[in-house]
Order: structure tokens, then sequence, then C-alpha cells
């Protein structure tokens, strides 16, 4: 792909996102709905993060900032980065809704500008399928971590479906066409379905970002202690509720994981 593709490509990511704005939070999976998934965000945050008693978090294509305030819950000093306007707007609304101070910049995951070693923890969720140039944006959240800061990513292979869960895909279209059940809301509007899936057939993980691969890039940016957390239960059981019924088991059983993974303190 040519640098000039490349860009082309960043362009249609940035208004896809932008206009996904308007729905972003109805859709279960993205906005937390019950108090139940929000401790278990909670839970799965202090896992890997332990508390953040005032340090500095850098939550990477923040969206409405979902996990702007799973962060800021407990305990982390916030800044929100994302390159979607209307996203960002969403996203001081709640914040000022939730009376939470929480600094949002409007700036590019893959090119943040924020300074070397300035964050003790940076985050992300459901960003990594879309990026362009993932080496380089694991070498840019390298450098903006201090030594010993962490990186924490929530993400998914949404292209290979496992066995178990393309029968539940298959369950929820008949009862849908039963009329048994509606759909789930996914990508918003119209045409933005397939747009969707056009951007995922040109990024990087075209292919389906599986856990392992994103741990194999990280290593190769230089992070250790790389962890790939597959016990995401507790949250899944919590979003079910909001789903119909086979949607929420599709959803369940398929590859999402949380990845940890540090920066090195130098040698002494």
């Amino acid at each position: 792909m040519s640098l000039a593709g490349n860009y082309d490509l960043r362009d249609e990511i940035k208004a896809y996102w932008s206009e996904r704005a308007a729905t972003f939070d109805e859709q279960p999976g993205h906005e937390i709905f019950s108090e139940g998934e929000r401790a278990a965000w909670h839970a799965l945050f202090l896992k890997h993060l332990g508390r953040g008693d005032g340090r500095h978090a850098v939550d990477l294509a923040c969206g409405t900032a979902v996990i702007s305030h799973i962060l800021d819950d407990i305990g982390f000093s916030v800044t929100g980065i994302d390159w979607a306007e209307p996203m960002l707007a969403k996203a001081r609304a709640k914040a000022k809704n939730r009376s939470r101070s929480i600094r949002f910049l409007m700036g590019d995951a893959e090119n943040t500008m924020e300074p070397d070693c300035s964050a003790d923890v940076v985050t992300n969720r459901h960003l990594v399928w879309t990026l362009v140039d993932p080496e380089a944006a694991f070498r840019e959240w390298r450098r903006i971590l201090k030594p010993g800061g962490r990186l924490l990513i929530i993400d998914g292979d949404f292209v290979n479906p496992s066995p178990l869960s393309r029968l539940f895909a298959r369950l929820a279209s008949w009862s849908q066409k039963l009329g048994l059940s509606e759909a789930a809301k996914h990508h918003g509007p119209g045409a933005l379905t397939e747009t969707h899936r056009s951007i995922l057939s040109r990024v990087h993980f075209s292919g389906g970002a599986r856990g392992e691969d994103v741990a194999k890039l990280l290593d190769a940016a230089g992070f250790i202690d790389i962890r790939v957390d597959y016990d995401l239960k507790a949250i899944h059981r919590e979003q079910r509720r909001n789903f119909p019924l086979f949607e929420g088991l599709q959803r369940a059983t398929q590859h999402r994981y949380a990845i940890s993974a540090c920066k090195p303190k130098p040698l002494a």
C-alpha cells in the first residue's frame, strides 16, 4: 500500500468514526448500561493496572469516553485523545454531566504529539483492529510511556468467528427472520455497515486481530511482560443482558481479549 493510500484510508476511518458518534452510545458493548457491567470493567482494569492514585493515563481513540471514565473512576488523572470531533463533543458533555475533570484533546492515536515519557498508563479499546501501521503505533505508545509504564489494549478478532460463534450468529439471524427478536444496533444507520466492511478489508489486521499476533508486534516494538488475557466473561455476562439472546451468546464466544504490556526501565 502506498503512503498516499495510507493517508486516504486514515481519512476514511476518521470520517467513519465521526459519523458513528451520533449513535455510538446507544449500542450495547460501547456504552455501559448497568452498574454490574461498570464493576466488571473496573475489575479488569484494576487487575492489569492497579489503582490510579493520581497517575496519568492516556486513553487513545477515546470516542465518547467510556474507558476514560473507567480510568477516572479508579483514580487516574485522564487525558482522552480522539481525532473525531463529534466523538469528543459527546465525551466532553458526558464528563460535564458526571462532574469529571477529564482532559480531552483532538489527536491521532498513531501520532499522539504527547511528550516523551509523559504517561504512566496508555489504554485503548477497539482501536488496534483499525490501525493502518500498528508497528509504528506501538512504538509511539512506547515512546509516550514512562519507563515501567503499562499499556492496556482491549480488542478482538471480528473477522474469524469460532464455530460456536457462527452457530449463534445463524440462530440470531433465524430468530430475527421469524420475528422472535430484533437485531441489536452495530454500525449505525444506512451505508455505515458497508463502510465498516470496506475499511476492515484494507487495514493491517484485515485477516483478524488475533491476540497472539498483536502480542508479537508489541514484543517487536520493545514491550516486555506481555500478557494476553482472554477472561472477559464477567463483562460479557453483564453485556448479554442488553443483547437479544443469541447475539449476546455470539458476542461472548468471539475472540476478545485484554493485552497488558510494560515499557522496560533502563538498566542501572
